[in-house]
């Protein structure tokens, strides 16, 4: 056996590897070519109906995510399968229906209430902050709100500026919150599935032009058993020049740049932050002290930004690890313009990514020669 294991690295390896290094690439690439691939769209789907079918307490809310089954097909099949007093759909008052599954969570139910966008829940958000996120607190512990608030976040393509506003840093300056943005599959479906099994309000922010994006999932993120923790990143890519940090949309152009920094030498480490509350600042640290240079990235608006939060973090932490002046990247100080060409300027692009990333490097950057 171990012959002919022998011949089949030789074949398919490095001439330079021993056999234990062989079998592992082997089985690395066995395991990489059978991986299955998901839509976000259908691990969110996936997720929900998981839990629905786990937990007969667990109900879906929001416009048209029953007959329609739903604005981006989240819910696709799941009133079919779990009927109209757990699929329901509401009209469009975002403040009614949004309050009716605060009161139901208080009574021990687990809402699901969907938002078309995120900056329509702006008609409830004195329900989400003052009556959600508060209630624990205010009962002395005695009252829990186990209820997920979800739906697109951040910008999509040519809606404008009423709907594309990212509001991470909005709900994550509440304390009784915790706030969720997945960027992959296995993201969607772990953490969605850790919001509904935790006992406090969760706000969870999907991005629309993920929707239809496929990444491949672990057998293990199969599982209907299968949970991601709260307040825990994870590290895309390890680096040693420089850490980036991003969440959502993001964290996908982050690794695009990373692809680029490494073809000019420079070894970035991509931090995915999946909980920006509670944000796992031990993560961010470690890395930041392993690479002495930071960049954050994030679609929102610069001030009082993720990217703001995280920069305190380090400095009060790591300060004397920075090699060079943290970097943050964020959306124009601006609406966001309804026409393309000002859109793609309102919103961080690859190359801004990779021309801070070098900055900090002390490196000339073409691209901004270029410019």
């Amino acid at each position: 056996m171990l012959g002919i294991l022998g011949r089949k690295v030789a074949s398919q390896g490095n001439p330079s590897w021993g056999l234990e290094q062989g079998l592992r690439a082997i089985a690395s690439r066995a395991f990489s070519s059978s991986a299955k691939e998901m839509t976000v769209r259908d691990a969110l789907n996936s997720a929900l109906d998981e839990e629905m079918s786990a937990d007969p307490k667990v109900f879906l809310m929001g416009e048209e995510v029953g007959e329609y089954q739903g604005a981006y097909k989240i819910s696709k099949g799941l009133l079919e399968k779990y009927g109209p007093e757990r699929v329901l759909d509401t009209p469009i008052t975002e403040a009614g229906f949004t309050g009716i599954g605060v009161g139901a969570a208080y009574y021990g139910l687990r809402p699901v209430i969907e938002f078309m966008t995120f900056n329509f829940s702006m008609q409830a958000i004195d329900h989400i902050i003052n009556s959600a996120a508060k209630s624990n607190y205010m009962s002395a512990g005695q009252m829990s709100v186990p209820i997920v608030f979800r739906g697109p976040n951040g910008a999509a393509a040519g809606v404008g500026a009423q709907h594309s506003q990212c509001f991470a840093a909005w709900y994550s300056s509440c304390p009784g919150l915790k706030v969720l943005a997945p960027y992959n599959s296995e993201d969607a479906r772990g953490l969605l599935k850790a919001a509904i099994r935790d006992p406090d309000p969760v706000v969870f922010l999907e991005n629309e032009l993920l929707y239809g994006e496929s990444f491949p999932v672990s057998a293990e993120a199969l599982d209907s058993s299968f949970c991601l923790p709260i307040g825990k990143a994870k590290i895309e890519c390890e680096g040693k020049d420089v850490t980036i940090t991003a969440f959502s949309k993001m964290v996908g152009y982050a690794l695009k740049a990373a692809e680029i920094l490494a073809k000019d030498g420079i070894s970035a480490e991509v931090i995915n932050l999946r909980s920006i509350r509670p944000l796992d600042r031990s993560t961010i640290n470690t890395s930041v002290r392993k690479t002495n240079r930071l960049v954050t990235v994030e679609e929102g608006f610069p001030q009082h930004g993720i990217g703001a939060e995280i920069c305190a973090s380090v400095l009060e932490d790591s300060f004397e690890y920075l090699d060079a002046p943290v970097e943050r990247i964020a959306g124009a100080d601006v609406p966001m313009p309804y026409a393309a060409n000002l859109e793609r300027m309102a919103v961080p692009q690859v190359e801004d990514i990779v021309r801070a990333a070098k900055r900090t490097c002390y490196r000339a950057s073409s691209l901004a020669a270029a410019a």
